[in-house]
């Protein structure tokens, strides 16, 4: 009697260590951790030392400023209308700035990152161009651009200098160019052939974008959406230059901490900076928790 055939859908051993699996039979991610061994030791504290630089830095900047401000004078910053009125634009316009940054940042790095044009390589460094140059350029390129006709054009509609939609724009340009970044490293991390799977089972490529790959570029949205809601929150210059500072109308909180340094109130300024470190915290730790629920589906 012949020997039993191997079953043609028993996974046959090739040498190689297979994926590991969830319970749902689901392929997992390999972990990046790796177990330190006792010759590894030095090596390894030496890294620790090298990075405990730059986090004792950041401690010791939100201590020193935690332990200077006046607690009184962090209330103010809510009772008083002008503090207020700039926190609650602040939230306003980052929220609206992030929806928009990465509103085009899905769109924009699928593009760079799926189909290759003419011209590619040139506005790949285009979209950099954001990143490198000084914020106050920024806000002075903005200035001139709705200096030309169709600028003044589009200002005939809506008010775009030294206005609340300036601030906005201000900051969507900078927070766009790295919610942008963000995303593209998320879908070149996205395999092609399952898109190319569905396509070949009779998906058209917007199909195939809807249903199979942007559920899994929701994870790097997450990340996208908290550096352009940081990058928003702490833009000065461009807002400085393109949107101005007029209490209750554009001053948002960095300009309000750049106009109380203006006239020497180093405690008001710390209060308000303090009111950022805590917003900013909380927006972190709301984004990790949407970002482990989206790693979840």
């Amino acid at each position: 009697m012949a020997a039993n055939a191997p079953d043609a859908t028993t996974p046959q051993s090739t040498g190689e260590a297979s994926p590991p699996r969830s319970a749902g039979g689901e392929t997992l991610a390999p972990s990046t951790i790796l177990p330190v061994r006792g010759p590894d030791l030095p090596f390894i504290l030496a890294l620790g030392l090298i990075a405990s630089v730059y986090v004792v830095l950041i401690v010791g900047m939100i201590s020193s400023t935690m332990f200077y401000v006046q607690w009184p004078i962090v209330g103010e910053v809510f009772t008083n209308p002008r503090y207020r009125y700039a926190v609650l634009l602040t939230l306003i316009s980052c929220s609206i700035t992030t929806i928009l940054s990465v509103w085009i940042a899905v769109p924009t790095a699928y593009l760079m990152t799926r189909v290759d044009f003419p011209g590619k390589r040139l506005v790949d460094a285009i979209l950099d161009i954001p990143i490198v140059l000084p914020p106050l350029v920024i806000g002075l390129a903005l200035l001139m651009l709705f200096q030309t006709p169709p600028g003044r054009f589009l200002q005939g509609y809506v008010r775009f200098t030294y206005a609340i939609p300036g601030v906005i724009l201000a900051q969507f340009m900078v927070s766009s160019a790295f919610a942008i970044r963000t995303m593209m490293a998320a879908f070149a991390e996205i395999n092609p052939r399952q898109e190319q799977v569905a396509v070949t089972l009779g998906c058209t490529r917007a199909q195939a974008f809807w249903w199979v790959v942007l559920p899994e570029a929701r994870r790097g949205m997450v990340p996208a959406a908290t550096i352009a809601w940081a990058r928003a929150m702490g833009e000065f210059g461009p807002v400085l230059v393109f949107a101005g500072t007029t209490p209750m109308r554009t001053e948002v909180m960095p300009t309000s901490i750049f106009l109380e340094l203006q006239v020497g109130n180093l405690g008001m300024a710390a209060g308000i900076a303090i009111v950022m470190v805590a917003l900013a915290l909380a927006v972190l730790i709301l984004m990790r928790w949407a970002g482990h629920g989206a790693k979840m589906l």
